[in-house]
């Protein structure tokens, strides 16, 4: 039997779409990396601050959303408090709203638990300048508030205020975070990256210039599990390891009936072998 490449991304979307809808749970171990950035967060008393800064594309939303969620809502609960930012101008409006719809749902309160400073340029000088004085780089945030009229933002003044700098990143933004940051400020840095991009940043983690790292939608997914909420990051893996499956079964389907067919145009050939 011969399949059309319809009817393969008709089963392809079948696969998906249903795996989504009934959302089956499949098993999933979690990665030694993925508990430590857990482990990390879980460790904090109430009220220390992460800074979460949104430094990747639109285009990565798919991998960097969930990641970011299932942060920002361990934060929220063990009474973490967020100062978000972005250095990419694509993930200021995205960093914005996923912070605030997540606040929201867990009641907290915009300026006490979190605070959004917004997007700037030139992320070296923006990256040490916070290392001197956040204020001079943020004077008011994203909201158009003075940095200092909050409670949270007046509570900040350099990374010394900071238990650790998170960097949501599809790209080498983490690389000018351990650059200028870690190594001139000595703040701890853990990377959440797409998985494309972990190998590269391995090194760092071994050399402990890195903190911590989460790898992409099945980090995120792990640590939807950690936290025994699925979301998003779960039912990704759940639909991906469906669709991988079907490829599975049809890579060997095509190679039976590959093998049938040849058989039939030599049937002797095959006997005597």
């Amino acid at each position: 039997m011969n399949l059309s490449r319809r009817w393969i991304f008709a089963l392809v979307a079948i696969a998906t779409v249903t795996t989504l809808i009934f959302r089956p749970g499949l098993p999933l171990s979690v990665s030694r990396e993925t508990r430590h950035v857990y482990e990390m967060i879980e460790s904090l008393d109430s009220g220390a601050v992460v800074m979460l800064s949104f430094d990747h594309e639109a285009s990565s939303l798919p991998e960097m959303r969930p990641l970011g969620a299932a942060i920002v809502d361990h934060c929220f609960r063990r009474k973490v408090r967020i100062v978000g930012l972005a250095l990419f101008s694509e993930g200021t409006a995205a960093g914005y709203e996923l912070i605030s719809q997540r606040a929201n749902a867990a009641g907290k309160s915009y300026g006490t638990d979190w605070i959004y400073l917004g997007f700037r340029p030139q992320y070296t000088s923006a990256i040490l300048g916070m290392g001197e004085n956040i204020g001079d780089v943020f004077s008011q945030d994203y909201e158009g508030h003075p940095l200092v009229s909050t409670t949270l933002g007046s509570r900040i003044h350099n990374y010394h205020d900071i238990a650790f700098v998170i960097s949501l990143a599809a790209g080498s933004m983490p690389t000018y975070w351990v650059e200028y940051a870690q190594a001139r400020y000595q703040v701890k840095i853990v990377a959440a990256l797409t998985a494309v991009m972990v190998t590269s940043y391995l090194p760092y983690l071994e050399s402990n210039q890195l903190s911590g790292i989460i790898a992409g939608l099945r980090g995120a997914a792990e640590y939807e599990q950690l936290l025994g909420v699925p979301g998003a990051g779960s039912r990704g893996m759940d639909a991906q390891s469906a669709v991988h499956a079907l490829i599975a079964v049809l890579i060997l389907a095509g190679n039976v009936q590959a093998w049938r067919t040849r058989r039939s145009r030599h049937p002797m050939e095959s006997e005597s072998r």
